[in-house]
């Protein structure tokens, strides 16, 4: 089939900002510079908040406007070199794409200066926006992907090895490293109705409000791209239509940082005082420097800044050390964004293929389709080659053997003759090869048997909307048998009425499910059960490190994440989990919702995270979800803690390569980050509905926005 025109006329009104029904801005400029200056002031006017909160993260600066609760945030942001990288990374860019990111920070500064970045946060919390650094873009990616990987897990599995001793370390594998859900597929145009791919996909993130990716389309001479950007960012990296070709990612959680123990001293000679590093080759100078963190309504905040060969302190350990962290960002000087403007130019998949060789971190698995047919799944960006022990515990930092050695990990790459599937999964990551963990195989397993279920040749755009909001419980079976085995003699006749509903269950979190409110119920229950036991009780002494990292760190939830590991091998900690599992019954029983016929949605309610001064945090929507984590919709919660979905699809699409026209896409909010404008929230009916909004690319459908 012949695709259809992708590149429309440039629209009568010139270069500017067009909206379609949704308030979703489409921008037309003569050039690509131009066209990023367009989207920098178009950022700074729809997303103004969520920038220069996104800008002061990055900067460490969040206590000056929040106070003593982000000191926290700003001292990591410090430690880690956050800014400093983004400079650095900006600094070593190609002069094209410097100038690229450059004219997006002026466009912000543009903004700014024709008094277009005002709002009811910052005059509610007595805040104003500044000029940003060109290299300001830069610290926004780093903000939203510093904490993306797996060295967290790394603290986690720490504290396990000195309180439960080492062998207890794999107890609580996730085969899932906390938080993960994106999923991202692909079909070759042999299995579709018009012979050309689809793509479909639904990042997975804090449920931040405003949402952190904001829909738009890029258009000029050269190229005519929409798809998802990350306000504060320009180009379109991860999720994108460019008429020729299209893409889609995952986080492949690959194991690129590394934590080292280090070692440090101080020593006073006749040139003064110095800190010292214990490294492999001896004792060496570390780069020392203090800042201080101003705070709203409160002292202000000396931080000791070090930094040693292996890269910034990050956090004290128990014994009194302390932790650097090494990442390739800081160590390359790169961070990828180099691959940007080659996305947006691209015509075929070789182009986007391409184009991802820059790329950094995170470490990404694309599916990649363009409208000559070709499909192709890879995995983009830099694991370095090291030790393979780095992955598990943090490492020595006086040990040779743990050093990295300069060279990077060969990624997968494959040509896709039938169906591409990325979930997080160990298949679609690259396995032992680049990581310790994946996520269960279980979204990726029923993603790929929904497509299977079409007969050749028949795959629609509804189709793939479809799987979207597949609500069947991948690890159900596993609850199903510890169900059916359970001893039922000494239950009471309610924690056997309970026990029968769950077992005549199909398994799915809908939420105007009952038996689904009671399982998660039991489910949550077991997981309270289990982390207060008194085999686990060593795991709650303090952990020693930073509080940033206490999510990684709670107990419960470490609990709730592993359940499926813990179920099967918890006997090893001398826990019976059938004992634990009839007594969760009986706790469940006695709640009386529980017997009454609460649904799911009552308890899984979407939970968004926000940072709204004052009272404006009653903008923060609330609607009653279906699916849960290990489902492909994969609203998630913390089982044991709070049903509440905190976490969950920030985005949906379907890509169709055979006529742009047809794709379509969806947002859990709106295209406005300001809480009182009609496009704040109005998308949210659609996406809890699992309905996608169509995709507009003809000019003479939008409307001029004259701002």
């Amino acid at each position: 089939m012949t695709p259809a025109p992708t590149h429309p006329s440039a629209p009568a009104g010139g270069p500017g900002t067009y909206r379609d029904h949704w308030g979703i801005p489409h921008l037309w400029a003569d050039s690509p510079d131009q066209l990023a200056f367009l989207q920098g002031m178009n950022a700074a006017t729809d997303r103004s908040w969520q920038i220069e909160l996104e800008r002061w993260r990055s900067e460490g600066r969040t206590a000056e406007v929040l106070g003593a609760d982000v000191v926290v945030w700003d001292t990591f942001a410090r430690q880690s070199r956050l800014d400093d990288t983004a400079r650095r990374c900006f600094d070593k860019l190609d002069p094209a794409t410097q100038q690229w990111c450059g004219q997006y920070a002026a466009g912000v500064n543009q903004a700014l200066d024709d008094g277009l970045r005002g709002g009811p946060e910052f005059d509610q919390s007595s805040s104003s926006p500044e000029p940003w650094n060109p290299w300001t873009p830069l610290g926004v990616f780093l903000v939203h992907h510093i904490l993306f990987s797996t060295f967290p897990n790394k603290l986690f599995r720490a504290h396990v090895a000195r309180t439960l001793g080492d062998d207890a370390v794999s107890l609580f594998s996730i085969e899932a490293p906390v938080w993960s859900g994106s999923n991202a597929w692909a079909a070759h145009g042999s299995t579709t109705a018009s012979g050309l791919p689809l793509i479909a996909g639904d990042p997975h993130r804090l449920m931040e409000l405003p949402g952190v990716y904001q829909q738009i389309r890029l258009a000029c001479p050269e190229f005519d791209a929409l798809g998802f950007a990350f306000p504060g960012v320009p180009g379109l990296p991860h999720f994108a239509h460019t008429g020729h070709t299209a893409w889609a990612i995952t986080n492949a959680m690959a194991d690129y940082q590394d934590l080292f123990e280090e070692e440090l001293r101080r020593v006073t000679d006749i040139d003064g005082e110095r800190i010292e590093a214990r490294g492999a080759a001896g004792w060496e100078t570390v780069v020392v420097r203090s800042e201080t963190i101003t705070v709203r309504g409160g002292e202000p905040v000396d931080v000791e800044i070090i930094e040693t060969a292996r890269g910034p302190i990050i956090s004290e350990t128990p014994d009194g050390g302390a932790l650097s962290l090494r990442f390739p960002a800081r160590v390359e000087g790169r961070l990828g964004f180099e691959a940007l403007l080659p996305l947006l130019r691209s015509r075929s998949v070789s182009d986007v293929e391409a184009a991802f060789d820059a790329w950094v971190e995170p470490v990404n698995s694309v599916v990649a389709a363009d409208d000559s047919g070709a499909v192709r799944h890879f995995v983009a960006g830099l694991v370095p080659q090291r030790n393979p022990a780095n992955r598990r515990l943090p490492a020595p930092a006086f040990s040779a053997r743990h050093e990295w050695d300069g060279q990077y990990v060969i990624l997968p790459r494959t040509e896709v003759e039938h169906f591409a599937v990325s979930a997080n999964d160990r298949a679609a990551g690259g396995g032992d090869a680049v990581a310790m963990e994946f996520a269960p195989a279980h979204r990726a397993l029923r993603i790929r048997a929904l497509l299977e279920l079409a007969p050749p040749g028949t795959l629609s755009v509804d189709d793939m909307q479809s799987i979207h909001t597949d609500t069947a419980l991948g690890p159900w079976p596993l609850f199903q048998s510890m169900l059916s085995s359970l001893d039922t003699d000494d239950l009471s006749a309610e924690a056997k009425e309970l026990r029968t509903l769950m077992l005549a269950w199909d398994g799915r979190m809908d939420a105007d499910s009952h038996p689904a409110a009671v399982f998660a119920a039991w489910r949550g229950a077991v997981v309270q059960r289990l982390a207060r036991h008194h085999a686990l009780a060593p795991l709650h002494e303090p952990t020693g490190y930073s509080p940033l990292f206490g999510p990684w760190l709670s107990i419960a939830s470490r609990v709730g994440f592993a359940l499926e590991t813990l179920l099967l091998h918890s006997s090893e900690l001398g826990i019976s989990v059938a004992t634990e599992a009839a007594t969760a019954l009986e706790d469940v029983a006695l709640e009386e919702s529980m017997l009454n016929g609460a649904a799911w949605g009552d308890r899984h309610k979407l939970l968004a995270v926000h940072v709204l001064p004052g009272d404006l945090a009653s903008a923060a929507p609330a609607a009653d979800l279906s699916g849960d984590t290990g489902c492909v919709l994969c609203t998630e919660s913390l089982p044991g803690v709070d049903d509440r979905s905190f976490r969950g699809p920030v985005a949906r699409y379907v890509w169709d390569l055979s006529d742009r026209r047809r794709s379509r896409w969806i947002v859990p909010f709106g295209a406005s980050g300001t809480p009182d404008h009609q496009h704040f929230a109005d998308q949210l009916p659609l996406w809890t509905a699992g309905q996608l909004a169509p995709v507009v690319t003809d000019w003479a459908d939008l409307t001029q926005d004259t701002r």
